[in-house]
C-alpha cells in the first residue's frame, strides 16, 4: 500500500523502507522543486543530512531530483546540523535549505525538513504550497544523472557548512570568556549531527563528550534530549566534576541541559533563564513567543518586565512567523527548541546552550543558582510530560470524550477554571494546568503538566491518564 506523504510540525517524517522510500523522497523532491520555480526566477538549494541511517544516500538523490527539475545544488560536506543549514540557507543567499533528518524521532524514521531563504523552517503557508504541488506531479518523474556525474560536471558544488557555521558561533558567542573561566561541558550529542561540534568550538581540554561516534541506530532509542533519556550525562556531570552538562537532539536543532548537580534543567526554565539574561544584562527587549504547552513563567515574566507574550499552536514553524515578522526576544516550545534576538530564526540547541554557558560566566554563578533566582522572583514551577503509546482506539476514544464533554472536570481534586484548546486540550486550575494532545509525528498521545512542585505535576498527569482509562 502507497504510504501517504504528509508534513507534520517540521517537515515530512516516515519509517525507512515503509513510507520512506527513495520514490517517496522523489515526490517530495520534486513538488519542492515546482513550488520553488513559483516563487524564484532560477531557484537554489543548500542540502545536508544528519547521522542517521543512509542520511547521505538520501541526500545525494534529493540532489540528483532537485538538479532534473531545473534547481541549482550546493551540498554540505558531511554530516551538518540542521540549525547550520538553516543559518547557511539565508548567509549564503539560497533559496531554501534541504535536511534529510528526522529529527528527534526513533532510528527507523527519516525525514525531510524544508528551510526558507530568511534562514528558518519554512512557514505554514510555504508547507501548504509544497503539499498542494505534490498533487501536480509529472506522471514520470525525469531520471536525473548519478551523483558523481553531478560532482564531476559541476552541476552539485559542495562545500563545508560546518566550518562556515562555526565561525559564525566564534563572533556571535563569547567563547573566550568560557575558555577563560576555564569551565568544563559534559557534552552528550546523542550519536546525532552535534558530535565533536562543541569539542571543536571549545577545545577537547574543556569537553568531555559521550555518544560522540557514528551510530545509526542510537542504541535503540530515540535521539531526544528529554530527562528520562539522559541518566548517563547526568552522572557524567557529577563524576567528572563539569559545570553543566549539555544534550542535543538528532540533528542538534533541540538542547537538553544539566546543572552542576546533575539536576534537569527543563527547557521551560531555559527560556525563562534567557529572557532573564537578555534583558537583564545584555539589554535587549522584545516580545516572549511560546507554544501551547510551554511554561506559564513566562506569562509572569511577560507582566514583569512589560513583554507582550504570545502563545501559538504546537511547532516550531509558527514561532519562526513571528520572528521574521516582529521584534522577539526569545521564542521556544516545550520539546527543548528556542530562538533568540540576534540569532537566526530556528531552533539551534548547540548555540543555546553555550548562551547559557556565557550566562553563567558572565553571572559569575553556577546554573543551580541561577534557577534557584528564577524561582525567587517568580514561583516555583515544575513540569513533568508523559508520551503515551496506546492503541489508535484509546486514543481516539480519549480524545472524543474530551471533546464531547468539554475536556475533564477536574485534575487531581483541583476544580478546572478554564479550558483552551488552541492545540490540544489545557485544563488550567489555580494552581498549575494540564494539556493533552496527539503528537504530529508519531503515534502518540502526549500529556503535560505543570505545578508548583513535581510530585504535584506528576499527580495532575496520573489523574488525567486514570480519567482517560489509558491506564
Amino acid at each position: 500500500m502507497t504510504q501517504p506523504i504528509k508534513f507534520g510540525t517540521d517537515g515530512w517524517r516516515a519509517v525507512i523502507a515503509d513510507g520512506y522510500t527513495f520514490e517517496n523522497l522523489a515526490k517530495v523532491t520534486q513538488a519542492t522543486a515546482q513550488w520553488l520555480h513559483r516563487h524564484y526566477t532560477k531557484p537554489t538549494v543548500l542540502i545536508g543530512h544528519d547521522a542517521r541511517f543512509m542520511g547521505r544516500a538520501f541526500a545525494e538523490h534529493a540532489a540528483r531530483v532537485f538538479v532534473a527539475a531545473g534547481v541549482e545544488v550546493k551540498m554540505a560536506v558531511g554530516i551538518t546540523t540542521t540549525p547550520a543549514i538553516s543559518w547557511a540557507t539565508k548567509a549564503h543567499g539560497r533559496s531554501a535549505g534541504i535536511v534529510i533528518t528526522a529529527s528527534h524521532n526513533p532510528p527507523e524514521y527519516n525525514g525531510f525538513k524544508i528551510k526558507a531563504d530568511f534562514g528558518g523552517p519554512a512557514t505554514p503557508t510555504q508547507i501548504a504550497e509544497v503539499e498542494e504541488e505534490l498533487n501536480r506531479l509529472p506522471v514520470e518523474l525525469e531520471r536525473p544523472a548519478t551523483y558523481r556525474e553531478l560532482i564531476a560536471e559541476r552541476r552539485v558544488t559542495e562545500r563545508d557548512v560546518m566550518a562556515d557555521y562555526l565561525n559564525m558561533m566564534r563572533q556571535t558567542l563569547d567563547i573566550d570568556a568560557i575558555l577563560n573561566v576555564g569551565l568544563r561541558i559534559a557534552h552528550d550529542p546523542m550519536f546525532g549531527a552535534g558530535q565533536g561540534v562543541v569539542s571543536r568550538l571549545l577545545g577537547q581540554d574543556h569537553v568531555v563528550e559521550i555518544h560522540g561516534t557514528k551510530n545509526p541506530g542510537f542504541e535503540g532509542r530515540a535521539p531526544e534530549p528529554i530527562e528520562r533519556n539522559l541518566n548517563e550525562l547526568s552522572k557524567l556531570v557529577v563524576e567528572t566534576g563539569c559545570a553543566v552538562g549539555l544534550a542535543n537532539d538528532g540533528d542538534a536543532d533541540r538542547i537538553g541541559m544539566y546543572d552542576e548537580k546533575g539536576q534537569f534543567v527543563s527547557s521551560h526554565l531555559i527560556l525563562a533563564l534567557l529572557v532573564k539574561y537578555l534583558h537583564e544584562v545584555r539589554g535587549l527587549t522584545g516580545s516572549i513567543v511560546k507554544t501551547f504547552s510551554t511554561s506559564h513563567m513566562l506569562d509572569k515574566m511577560g507582566t514583569h518586565y512589560g513583554f507582550q507574550v504570545q502563545t501559538l499552536p504546537i511547532g516550531f514553524k509558527y514561532i519562526a512567523s513571528k520572528i521574521i515578522t516582529g521584534d522577539v526576544l526569545v521564542g521556544g516550545e516545550e520539546s527543548g527548541g528556542i530562538a533568540v534576538k540576534g540569532h537566526v530564526p530556528e531552533r539551534d540547541g548547540i548555540y543555546i546552550g553555550l548562551l547559557i554557558v556565557e550566562m553563567m560566566v558572565k553571572r559569575g554563578l553556577p546554573l543551580s543558582a541561577l534557577v534557584q533566582e528564577l524561582f525567587d522572583d517568580f514561583g516555583p514551577h515544575y513540569y513533568h510530560r508523559v508520551d503515551l503509546h496506546t492503541t489508535p482506539q484509546k486514543k481516539e476514544a480519549a480524545l472524543k470524550r474530551l471533546e464531547q464533554e468539554g475536556g475533564l472536570k477536574e485534575i487531581a481534586g483541583h476544580p478546572i477554571v478554564d479550558l483552551q484548546t488552541l492545540d490540544g486540550y489545557k485544563h488550567v486550575a489555580e494552581s498549575g494546568w494540564l494539556l493533552v494532545r496527539p503528537s504530529g509525528t508519531e503515534p502518540v498521545l502526549r500529556i503535560y503538566a505543570e505545578a508548583p512542585t513535581i510530585d504535584e505535576a506528576k499527580k495532575l498527569v496520573q489523574s488525567a491518564v486514570a480519567q482517560l482509562g489509558l491506564a
